[in-house]
């Protein structure tokens, strides 16, 4: 079974890639995410992920946290459950080798919860454990292909983090760093540079969890 991925960040697609899996970037862009998980199965995938960091919104979630999410909600209240057998299989699989993982629910929302209050409200809405760009998008297009589904995070951001504006603009298209658009908000906030040191240390925590976890994120 030919599995693809959907990722924000061109770091979470490269540790696919040294798997041999098929992972398109978004870098967080709704329509991309959409035109770019029609395009995998176009390509000929037969099953779609998404996979990468997220954003905590239960307080007890720690950088590193592995989430396997039971369904995906989205911010206008659509729910998507995952494919059962394909994440009962990778669900043995990360418990024989000890990895631990929450199972609880995901939003996919649409723009970026940077503070604490916004993280709050969305726990408060949804009830779910975490937040991402990418999946609702993702979950939507392969229910609209017919195609099996499954999601693999990390968390980067605790909950009670406030997110630094250099974060919020420090992407590119390719979902890489930008350096000028950084370099030009630590200069309007310079305040903010430990704040985006911890981030860095957070993000980097979580992709080392999704690298141990990811060779068991197969279909078979």
């Amino acid at each position: 079974m030919k599995v693809a991925a959907v990722t924000g960040l061109a770091a979470e697609a490269r540790i696919l890639h040294r798997l041999g899996l098929a992972a398109a970037v978004s870098a967080g862009d709704a329509a991309v995410t959409e035109a770019m998980a029609s395009r995998l199965i176009a390509a000929g995938a037969d099953a779609l992920m998404s996979f990468g960091i997220a954003g905590a919104l239960d307080p007890a979630l720690a950088p590193g946290t592995l989430l396997l999410p039971r369904r995906v909600i989205a911010e206008d209240g659509a729910s998507f459950d995952v494919d059962a057998p394909w994440r009962a299989s990778v669900r043995a699989r990360l418990h024989a080798r000890g990895l631990m993982f929450v199972e609880d629910d995901l939003v996919g929302a649409a723009q970026v919860a940077a503070t604490a209050n916004e993280k709050a409200g969305l726990r408060c809405r949804t009830g779910a454990a975490a937040v991402d760009l990418e999946s609702g998008v993702a979950a939507a297009a392969a229910r609209r292909l017919a195609r099996p589904f499954l999601v693999l995070r990390a968390i980067a951001d605790p909950a009670d983090f406030r997110l630094p504006r250099a974060a919020l603009v420090g992407l590119d298209k390719e979902g890489r760093a930008a350096v000028l658009p950084v370099l030009r908000a630590l200069i309007a906030a310079p305040h903010e540079l430990p704040s985006l040191m911890r981030l860095a240390l957070h993000t980097r925590r979580a992709l080392a969890a999704l690298k141990r976890a990811a060779p068991e994120f197969r279909r078979d």
